[in-house]
């Protein structure tokens, strides 16, 4: 690849006006760039089983024989499995896709002679598809369920309980005008669950195994241009291939790409801020150009710089303008043209809550001597990062604690399916809380999500690998990693690199490298270099749970991140009866074995709970493990909400925030997780989703998120008491009282009388009135602050169920087919009082020009569907996602009505 640079371009252009006749004959030409989505109008088929799948398979996979829920109980080599395939395996078809990837030419591969496939029926125009179903994309083929139920299905707690593996097709037409001959016509695939394989008029075209990578496949060489074409997409989505809920399908955006023949390369634009100050700041830019024509070519680099709204689109004029430059390009070959501009007083990208997020854009034309113009736009913000051993992260001079938050991709009741607003809802609550950080969790984003990092001004761990060539579930990445990690980093980075928010990669989570010495730490440093070829302006981190500062491994990354081993696993008095990993505080060796690389605890806590149940007895210590009877009901497999209870491997809130504050060199760390997410239900596994989550499944907040606020936005007057007061039964019996507040003391009451004012201690996170006894009326806080009255809280006992108050979070959506409204139902006495421990049963129906999406309530151990129209309360609330019809403004009402309580409205809007 060619590279050009302002410092030898004078050398090349014997005379400036052959680049401005270049210039001013293009000038006028329009740009020939489109992005056009292609997510409506599939059809879908799955098949039944694996026995009725066709053969057209990728590669020959390990057989699996089922274990208990679901999980996999042995692996056969896949030397010993013999396959009836009526097709070779497609493997070395699909390899030469991730060739622009690859940097050795000798590793790249060589297409084979043949287009398998190419006499099925599905990949042919003329097969009929309308009894298929028709779907629109983004799409979850696994979230409609059903839920599998018991210790055989076939789909146990840890992928969620829903039929995600499986092998599916996707077929849509395409029309592609005659005038686009001149043009490059690329799909644009952003995410495919998993081993997806492309057909375009019958030709097999290229492909990508790992589920959660964005990909392209070039169309051009077999389209009818002019005519009509067929695309169709078989997706292999294997058993036993993940720890978590997967998903299944197209479940992210698919793109339509048409560009000159001559044009900026995929994911072709890099920039970085080498000198960032409040008075000027350097911004460099390379822009890689490919030439896809026949001949040579000659073209101009041109790029202007202007601030960006709200949308991350170029608004009002350019307030910088890099120079012009020139090269020439073979027939086949790309290009790099680098250059810089100092940008006076600039607006800096930052993190909230004292900062901006100020977004660029950087609009780049590569014009070509026959006229065309290929535009491309480059967001990006304007900040200078330093990662200090003592201090931790600062962002623009700014010392920034992170207070994080782990987050797997699902989006609870609407699956793997993505969707701009309930990404957005989710984080808006996290920063609530004082959330200011994500740890993607353990895989590639969305780019909408990082699209929204950058808005809302959150820092971003992007992560890759959940495991490298060691496996944790039979069939999961070990299998395709020898293949494909390079290609698998190098585009990941490539996508995500200009976002200010990302501020680190992460290329790996516990990996089983760990434990393999040498040969581990060679293989980690392999990936790090990549990372670092690729971007070398932002850090690498491998998070390790197991790693020790002695060992090999942990010297390769630029930074320490650990997982739980910070605050020491399974090392407090409660974990002491426990097997498996036992350290104390691992902070401090670490921070001697590397004083100059900076820590994070990029994961902590890993403590559970269900909203609104509170178990009795309750443990006298800051965090315990786990256990029936012990903080989890095997009856209910519910696990109680006073919040001190964790995983056998992890630690309470409590007790992580004070680990943290003990070792103030630590940068700050990241809970697990910030919601609960689908699959991974420990410790009881017969549940559909996790009970890790600060908010629950459907976006109700658990205790949790009030002992995190207090401590997290110390300046936020907030008093929270747990548990609810409606025990009848109980009266007299000790039912602990907790409260966490932003405050430095507090007074409690219970029916007027003062139970004693307590002070927090140091390094103490909640206040404890562990000897009250119930009796019904009404429980109170008074919180102070400096001597101050600071924050109020009351809970009481209530009533019989009886009423119903629904809230949506919006009641003016877009009538697009994308935009939500979550309409919050809460259960309420007669006096109006929320009923806290209500599983009132309840129906939903809606009128207009809309639907109901899903509902939910955030109990992990309902299979009820989330397509289901009726469904009960947990714990007084419920959840109804809503949308509009695509083009058809209205009013919509939802009505939500119930056993022994009144029914209720709430109206929408919906607007073109």
């Amino acid at each position: 690849m060619k590279r050009y640079a302002l410092s030898n371009l004078l050398a090349m252009i014997a005379s400036a006006s052959l680049a401005s006749s270049l210039v001013a004959r293009t000038e006028g030409a329009i740009s020939s760039r489109e992005r056009i989505s292609i997510n409506d109008e599939w059809r879908f088929m799955k098949y039944a089983s694996a026995e009725q799948a066709d053969r057209l398979i990728y590669d020959v996979r390990p057989e699996v024989t089922d274990g208990e829920d679901g999980k996999a109980a042995d692996a056969k080599p896949t030397a010993a499995v013999e396959v009836e395939a009526k097709e070779p395996v497609l493997k070395d078809w699909i390899l030469p896709t991730a060739n622009d990837f690859i940097k050795n030419p000798s590793d790249r591969h060589q297409r084979p002679e043949g287009n398998p496939g190419s006499d099925f029926p599905f990949v042919q125009e003329d097969f009929d598809d309308s009894a298929w179903e028709r779907v629109t994309l983004p799409h979850d083929w696994a979230i409609e369920g059903p839920f599998m139920e018991g210790w055989d299905a076939p789909v146990g707690g840890g992928m969620g309980r829903l039929p995600s593996p499986g092998v599916a097709w996707y077929r849509r037409a395409l029309d592609i005008p005659e005038a686009d001959q001149a043009r490059s016509i690329f799909l644009d695939i952003d995410g495919a669950m998993s081993y997806a394989m492309v057909w375009c008029n019958g030709h097999l075209v290229g492909g990508w195994p790992y589920g959660y990578a964005s990909w392209r496949v070039d169309l051009s060489p077999y389209l009818n241009f002019g005519g009509a074409n067929q695309i169709a997409i078989r997706v292999d989505n294997p058993p036993f291939s993940s720890r978590w809920y997967p998903g299944g399908g197209l479940y992210r955006n698919v793109w339509l790409t048409k560009t000159p023949k001559v044009h900026v390369a995929q994911w072709g634009t890099y920039v970085t801020t080498p000198e960032v100050s409040e008075k000027a700041a350097t911004v460099s830019l390379e822009v890689s150009v490919d030439n896809d024509g026949d001949s040579a070519a000659s073209v101009v680099v041109s790029t202007d710089i202007f601030r960006a709204d709200e949308n991350g689109k170029a608004k009002g004029r350019k307030i910088a303008s890099l120079n012009a430059l020139k090269g020439e390009l073979e027939a086949g070959a790309s290009a790099t043209f680098a250059d810089s501009v100092v940008i006076k007083n600039p607006k800096l990208w930052g993190p909230y809550p004292n900062q901006e997020p100020h977004l660029h854009v950087a609009v780049t034309k590569v014009r070509a001597a026959d006229g065309s113009v290929d535009t491309y736009e480059t967001t990006f913000g304007i900040r200078d990062l330093r990662f200090d051993g003592e201090k931790g992260l600062f962002v623009n001079g700014e010392r920034i604690y992170l207070q994080g938050a782990n987050q797997h991709h699902d989006l609870g009741a609407l699956g793997a399916a993505f969707n701009v607003r309930a990404a957005e809802r989710q984080l808006e609550l996290l920063r609530e809380m004082g959330c200011n950080a994500i740890r993607i969790a353990h895989n590639p984003p969305a780019v909408e999500l990082l699209e929204l990092t950058d808005r809302m001004g959150f820092l971003v761990i992007d992560e890759i690998f959940d495991c490298w060539a060691r496996k944790k579930t039979p069939l999961d990445f070990h299998l395709i990693f020898p293949d494909w990690h390079e290609p698998d980093l190098r585009a990941f980075i490539r996508r995500d690199r200009n976002y200010p928010s990302v501020i680190m990669w992460s290329i790996g989570n516990e990996v089983g490298e760990q434990y393999t010495e040498e040969a581990g730490a060679a293989l980690a440093q392999r990936l790090h270099d990549m990372a670092k070829e690729e971007d070398p302006t932002r850090p690498t981190a491998a998070s390790f749970n197991f790693a020790k500062p002695h060992m090999p491994i942990t010297a390769v990354m630029d930074t320490v991140s650990l997982n739980y081993q910070g605050e020491g696993i399974r090392n407090a008095p409660a974990y002491a009866h426990l097997k498996g990993i036992n350290t104390p505080p691992l902070y401090p060796k670490f921070h001697d074995a590397y004083p100059n690389k900076m820590i994070i605890s990029s994961e902590n806590a890993a403590a559970v709970s269900s909203r609104g149940e509170y178990l009795f007895p309750v443990a006298d210590g800051i965090s315990a493990p786990v256990a029936d009877g012990a903080g989890g009901d095997p009856v209910s497999a519910q696990v109680s909400s006073y919040e001190l209870y964790t995983a056998p491997f992890g630690s309470s809130a409590d007790k992580v925030l004070g680990s943290l504050e003990r070792h103030p060199y630590v940068g700050g760390g990241f809970i697990w997780s910030g919601w609960d997410y689908l699959g991974e239900p420990t410790p009881y596994y017969s549940a559909r989703s996790s009970y890790f989550g600060v908010i629950d499944l459907a976006g109700f907040k658990k205790d949790r998120f009030y002992l995190y606020q207090a401590h997290w936005r110390p300046d936020y007057p907030m008093a929270h008491i747990l548990p609810h007061w409606s025990w009848e039964g109980r009266e007299g019996e000790v039912t602990p009282v907790h409260v966490f507040t932003s405050g430095d003391e507090a007074e409690l009451f219970l029916n007027g009388k003062s139970l004693g004012r307590k002070v927090k201690g140091e390094f103490e996170y909640r206040l404890r009135w562990d000897e009250v006894a119930y009796e019904p009326g009404k429980l109170e806080v008074v919180a102070y602050k400096e001597g101050k009255q600071w924050a109020r809280a009351a809970v009481e006992t209530t009533g019989a169920a009886s009423a119903l108050e629904l809230k949506a979070d919006r009641e003016q959506i877009k009538a697009d087919g994308k935009d939500l409204s979550f309409v919050t139902v809460r259960i309420l006495d007669d006096a109006g009082r929320f009923v806290r421990n209500a599983k009132t049963s309840l129906t939903f129906e809606l009128e207009g020009p809309g639907e109901i999406v899903a509902t939910d309530n955030g109990d992990p151990t309902s299979l009820v569907s989330f397509k289901s129209l009726e469904r009960e309360a947990f714990n007084g609330l419920c959840l109804v996602i809503v949308k509009g019809k695509p083009g058809e403004a209205g009013d919509l009402t939802l009505r939500v009505s119930g056993n022994g309580v009144a029914s209720a409205t709430v109206s929408i809007v919906t607007t073109k």
